[in-house]
């Protein structure tokens, strides 16, 4: 502590950070909420797509923060959720508000089923084995036949609430849910739970000395990113109204990927909507590219290989770095 800084002023400096979060999530909530009073049909499309996505980078930068794993499979998760959602429509007639629970039950429960199998590997192990569930996707789908659609897919068109324009609904249910997502994630970030994740995942002895093993700390935290994937599969189905098994290949686990590290993998609403930006529009922009674009993403890869499971923090660090070699 610097010398004349009494005991509470860092404790003053905390709550007023956290204030200001608050505050920036609460203006940029109340600017989202009122943008389709503004936009036309085609942006308040567009931005309700990319708020489901700021959902599934969430998922990913989760696993990252808490598990310290990276995944290049969390595509299997954000079609798990679409699926679940677009058949429960169609052979029981229920809306997205029965399905995106049901989706999010799923999640968990086959992110635990993959990763207690998978709970001794780590680090390039863990994530070429989970790329394996991105690579089994279309083909897991299409082996479902007609109750997922074939190749064509499904159409999700069902609206949760009467009297509402589908429109806006599409619109507004990812980002309640996003911002739902986003007020859970900071309190567990204070929790019991939350803070016995991270001391399993940077001093797994002292945690262990408290009952908390890492292995127990690594399924926790795959199966909770799943449930998030899983949520945000059944959002972007929702609110792009349609599902395909071209729609979540190994391309769109390394978007996801990709724009968890555009985000520095932070799990605050600013960071979110930067990631989910970055998955709605880099693949459009990107589509004339045509053979440079694998290079561009290999690239991409190389980058979360260098800054690890917390690029903001090495960031950080190769900044302080070139600035002290310069000074030197």
């Amino acid at each position: 502590m610097p010398d004349g800084m009494s005991v509470a002023e860092p404790v003053a400096m905390n709550v007023a950070r956290r204030s200001r979060a608050w505050s920036r999530d609460a203006v940029l909530l109340l600017a989202l909420a009122l943008l389709p009073t503004t936009l036309g049909g085609f942006w308040v499309y567009g931005i309700g797509v990319c708020m489901a996505n700021a959902m599934a980078v969430l998922s990913v930068s989760f696993l990252l923060r808490y598990g310290g794993e990276v995944s290049i499979g969390h595509s299997f998760f954000l079609a798990l959720g679409a699926y679940t959602v677009a058949i429960l429509e169609r052979q029981a007639g229920v809306s997205v508000a029965i399905g995106l629970p049901v989706a999010a039950l799923a999640g968990v429960l086959l992110g635990l089923g993959f990763a207690w199998p998978s709970r001794k590997l780590s680090g390039i192990y863990l994530a070429v084995a989970t790329m394996a569930l991105a690579l089994a996707v279309p083909e897991l789908i299409l082996q479902l036949g007609p109750v997922a659609g074939g190749y064509e897919g499904l159409y999700v068109a069902k609206a949760p609430l009467p009297g509402i324009p589908l429109d806006l609904q599409r619109y507004y249910l990812p980002l309640v849910v996003l911002a739902m997502a986003v007020v859970l994630l900071r309190r567990f970030r204070h929790s019991r739970q939350g803070l016995a994740l991270l001391t399993a995942r940077d001093h797994p002895r002292a945690a262990e000395a408290f009952g908390f093993s890492r292995g127990f700390a690594r399924l926790a935290a795959f199966a909770i990113s799943a449930g998030i994937a899983a949520i945000a599969g059944a959002l972007l189905a929702f609110s792009a109204s349609t599902v395909s098994p071209n729609s979540y290949t190994l391309w769109t686990a390394i978007y996801l990927l990709v724009g968890s590290v555009i985000s520095l993998s932070g799990l605050g609403l600013v960071a979110a909507l930067v990631g989910g930006a970055f998955i709605t529009l880099v693949p459009q922009l990107l589509a004339a590219w045509g053979d440079w674009v694998p290079i561009l993403y290999g690239f991409a890869l190389l980058v979360v290989v260098i800054l690890g499971d917390r690029p903001a923090e090495t960031l950080t660090k190769l900044r302080g770095r070139i600035g002290g070699g310069r000074h030197g």
